[in-house]
């Protein structure tokens, strides 16, 4: 009987390891990537009427023009719009626009709009990413019920996609540089119109699964891990957070922060979820920073499809324009902010069970080309639409990619927003690599007794 037993919670052992695994697709499947799909795995037709053109390699040489860093403002510079949506017009392109979008439109019809541009598809990345792409599509695996991943290195872990968590690891693994170093603001929208400068920073990032060197048995598992100091507003400089995510979900954040007031450096598991974002004078929680931020496990992920929308895309001019201009008083200038149509993967997540979180049900929707996070809608408890998420990205080709930083969120119930890491007069610069040792509590604290 006692023998019986075991064999029974081996086996039970055994079921419950494989409910929590995915595996990889065939090889069959995964050499789509070198005829219908593009190397990340988007499909590289256009579509039917030819509005999303196809896909043709994106941007990979120098651009003429003014730079920001490594980072060039000038871009389709010559093209006018090829219509704009307004709140007078937006139930012809309703089909095209996330619940969010609308709601903007709504609430501002007078200074709300979108400038819908042709559609570039820029993206592009790096050939050994490329190639890594491939690779993972074949070895890469969802463990512990979606919420961590393993067998992949240096590239997009699902290309093909099955369900919306794998959707939402190509977001979080997405193409960086090894290192980029760059300063940026927060900066609060106020009710009544008026913005506040929550605090100026400079950040250094790195993305270990980048280096040139990462293989899949060498690397740690920490897939971004970031340092920065506050600049400004003078009783907040000299603060700083060190912050380092893994794709194990038993070690899936570890974060330090240096209070000037208190002289130490303590850990700061708080820095996650739906904690309000000190950073931002908390008018954003945590995980809306750049899209999403942080652990995946509060949330189901259910994958919804794919569709065509118009989203934020190649917005390397609103980077170049100077702060003031860029911001509108209730949301981003839409002289600056470039739209264009392009198809994106939509995810929605709702609270897990036994799990709670103060948005307990989002929408994403990821454009196919980079998987980058466009635009988040966040319903309340009852269902109602409460905020929404507008990123900004932009092409960077040095490295080449695309790449994000900035996303601004709005509560529509409050009437506020906030834009989180706004880019504008400031810098950007892909830099060498730093010792790893830098990201640590031990080296703010070595740093700040000095």
């Amino acid at each position: 009987m006692i023998k019986h037993k075991l064999l029974w919670a081996a086996l039970v052992t055994v079921l419950m390891g494989a409910q929590g695994t995915h595996a990889a697709v065939s090889a069959d499947e995964a050499a789509k990537l070198k005829s219908t799909l593009t190397p990340l795995g988007a499909e590289k037709a256009g579509n039917k009427d030819g509005s999303i053109p196809p896909w043709e390699g994106g941007i990979t040489k120098p651009l003429p023009g003014k730079q920001m860093g490594d980072i060039p403002t000038e871009i389709f510079t010559a093209e006018k719009p090829r219509f704009q949506v307004t709140a007078k017009n937006m139930t012809e392109h309703a089909a095209l626009l996330s619940d969010g979008t609308k709601a903007l439109l709504q609430k501002y019809p007078d200074s709300f709009r979108l400038d819908v541009y042709p559609t570039h598809r820029t993206a592009a990345a790096p050939q050994r990413v490329y190639d890594n792409v491939a690779k993972n599509a074949t070895r890469c695996e969802t463990r512990d019920g979606g919420y961590s991943i393993s067998g992949c290195i240096g590239g997009t872990p699902f290309p093909i996609p099955k369900d919306g968590v794998e959707v939402m690891w190509n977001f979080l693994m997405r193409v960086e540089a090894p290192s980029i170093e760059y300063r940026f603001k927060n900066i609060v929208g106020n009710a009544d119109g008026s913005h506040t400068l929550a605090t100026r920073n400079e950040i250094a990032f790195q993305y270990p699964q980048y280096y040139e060197d990462a293989t899949p048995e060498n690397w740690s598992g920490e897939y971004a891990m970031f340092r920065f100091n506050t600049l400004e507003p003078p009783f907040k400089a000299g603060e700083s957070l060190v912050i380092r995510d893994s794709i194990d979900q038993k070690n899936a954040r570890q974060a330090w922060q240096y209070l000037v007031g208190q002289r130490r450096v303590r850990r700061a598991p708080t820095v996650s979820y739906d904690t309000p974002d000190f950073v931002a004078s908390g008018a954003n929680y945590f995980d809306e920073v750049q899209g999403f931020f942080g652990s995946l496990d509060r949330f189901e992920w259910k994958l919804i499809g794919k569709q065509e929308m118009l989203i934020p895309y190649n917005n390397n001019g609103l980077i170049g324009a100077k702060l003031g201009d860029a911001i509108a008083r209730h949301h981003l200038n839409p002289d600056h902010v470039r739209w264009e149509k392009h198809r994106v993967w939509v995810v929605e997540a709702t609270v897990a069970s036994g799990k709670r979180h103060a948005v307990p049900k989002r929408r994403y929707y990821l454009d196919e080309d980079t998987w980058l996070i466009a635009l988040v809608d966040g319903y309340d408890a009852e269902d109602k639409l409460w905020r929404t998420t507008q990123v900004t990205p932009f092409v960077v080709p040095s490295i080449p990619a695309t790449l994000m930083k900035t996303a601004t969120v709005f509560n529509l119930q409050a009437g506020t927003m906030s834009v989180i890491q706004a880019l504008n007069d400031e810098d950007f610069k892909v830099v060498p690599r730093k010792p790893e040792t830098y990201f640590t509590g031990d080296a703010v604290a070595a740093e700040a007794s000095r």
